[in-house]
């Protein structure tokens, strides 16, 4: 159980510090071969695209969809917290009365635990709640550059926060990543379909992702290094936090005033966002365990464009080319960054260090 955590908290350092882990790559690669290897690396990666954009349309139907006619926002995302933690808890219960059949840890709620990771819980709901926001108030297409600005906040927190300076190159990639931001807004607002406050939602649900980077590898020590008890805790404080905004925010008299509040299809739909909102987080885990950190980042850049084209498919619209232009510095800034942060570890690891013997000379 131990070694099952120390493995997820080592995949998020991977995560967080864009770096990989050759020792396990290069054990994997000697243990499988390579079309078998492939294989699994092509149904990881086709799993995260699947999970990841069928979450993002689910969504938008449920935030934003004509004919369901729901407003209220915080529920949907408390409703989706709510099965995330069910979901944890049953299979922790599970794994416990069938050992053997499943890796997972043991959950018990412990409220002192659940205080010491609270200020991450209230940065995890502005993330989820913002993102939420954005994705109702834009289109499923201009999403990607509405929330296009996490690696800007990326480098700005780490030079506050932690004091980490970034070289030109980076930054000249964030600075593409933002003229494409800018781009995207002016042809939206060009083409009348521009909305101020999704655009403004995104932007904080891109500071909020950053700062729940920083805070994760804060508080991991206090859940022994799990995500899984990290997504747990978060999960309940969340469900915990939403009740007062459900209830400052009136959203609890428009859910009951809801005419399909008593409808299988809609609790249906509901479960399932929830059970995408579990998933992501596995299958991210999961891609990044079978590639690398750099991979993972390539294919969530790739399913961006995808995502953007499909959804103009979808929805039949006709978008300008530089509204396609602002997607392309977005995505391109970001794969540079990405790029660029890789060449840069990989040199910091392949500097020369001083010799054994050197050494020992210099300290006789």
């Amino acid at each position: 159980m131990n070694r099952a955590s120390l493995k997820r908290s080592k995949i998020l350092h991977m995560a967080l510090m864009g770096t990989s882990d050759p020792s396990g790559e290069a054990e994997a690669s000697h243990e499988k071969p390579f079309v078998l290897r492939a294989l699994q690396i092509a149904l990881v990666v086709s799993l995260y695209w699947v999970t990841s954009i069928s979450m993002v349309f689910l969504n938008k139907y449920l935030l934003d969809s004509p004919s369901l006619q729901l407003d209220t926002p915080i529920f949907v995302t408390f409703y989706q917290c709510l099965v995330t933690a069910l979901l944890c808890k049953g299979l922790s219960s599970l794994a416990t009365c069938c050992p053997g059949t499943m890796d997972f840890p043991t959950l018990r709620l412990d409220l002192r635990v659940a205080r010491s990771i609270l200020p991450l819980s209230v940065v995890f709901i502005g993330m989820i709640t913002f993102n939420n926001l954005s994705l109702k108030y834009v289109g499923v297409a201009f999403y990607n550059v509405g929330r296009s600005l996490t690696t800007v906040f990326n480098v700005l927190l780490s030079y506050l926060l932690l004091k980490q300076t970034t070289s030109f190159y980076a930054l000249l990639t964030c600075s593409i990543i933002i003229g494409g931001f800018w781009l995207g807004v002016d042809q939206e607002g060009a083409e009348g379909t521009l909305s101020w406050t999704g655009t403004l939602f995104g932007a904080l649900a891109s500071l909020c992702v950053s700062l729940n980077a920083i805070y994760t590898k804060k508080v991991l020590p206090a859940v022994d290094g799990s995500i899984w008890r990290l997504t747990f805790y978060n999960n309940v404080n969340a469900c915990v936090l939403f009740l007062p905004l459900l209830l400052l925010l009136g959203e609890l008299p428009a859910l009951y005033n809801f005419p399909q509040l008593g409808s299988a299809h809609f609790w249906g739909m509901m479960t399932l966002g929830g059970l995408f909102g579990f998933a992501i987080g596995y299958v991210t885990g999961l891609q990044i365990k079978f590639t690398s950190p750099l991979t993972h980042n390539v294919s969530g850049t790739a399913k961006a464009c995808f995502q953007t084209v499909l959804a103009v498919l979808y929805y039949e619209e006709t978008k300008s080319f530089l509204w396609w232009m602002s997607n392309m510095m977005v995505l391109g800034g970001s794969s540079a960054y990405t790029w660029v942060r890789g060449w840069e570890m990989k040199k910091i690891q392949e500097e020369p260090r001083p010799k054994e013997d050197e050494k020992s000379n210099v300290e006789v």
